[in-house]
């Protein structure tokens, strides 16, 4: 595939995933044997579709609103850089924490390696510190 063609991928993945909701995109555009890092909890890889799927419905749970915007997205290669916001409001307990109805801002920055219209690799750095803190200050906020 060309760069712009894995750029486009990538942008179909953060509509479709995140904004729309499609979890059939998962499966249809992460390899089977995907290695993902730095979407979840410090220490968990992603090695296959279901467990992102495990991901997705968490953060989904939590977050049911999220519009995430692709701010930035270019490539080289086989390799996709996307910086991308996101707006959500905290009206799920799926973290395991109680709903804030917090509307919450967050950023991050993904790199995606695509082989035959496939992510095979993900690195993911994306502000979960960000996120739990305004959730809590809510939180306190209602205490």
């Amino acid at each position: 595939m060309s760069v712009e063609e894995n750029v486009a991928l990538m942008r179909r993945w953060f509509q479709e995933v995140w904004n729309e909701g499609r979890v059939q995109t998962i499966y249809d555009l992460l390899a089977e044997d995907i290695h993902g890092w730095g979407q979840d909890l410090p220490g968990v890889e992603i090695r296959k579709p279901a467990d992102f799927v495990k991901l997705y419905e968490r953060i989904h749970g939590a977050f049911p609103n999220q519009k995430l915007t692709v701010e930035d997205a270019f490539g080289s290669g086989d390799r996709v850089v996307v910086r991308w916001s996101s707006v959500m409001t905290h009206t799920g307990d799926h973290l395991g924490v109680p709903a804030s109805h917090k509307t919450v801002h967050i950023t991050g920055i993904t790199i995606a390696r695509i082989e035959n219209g496939k992510i095979v690799e993900g690195w993911d750095n994306w502000d979960q510190l960000a996120m739990m803190q305004q959730i809590a200050q809510e939180a306190a906020a209602h205490a």
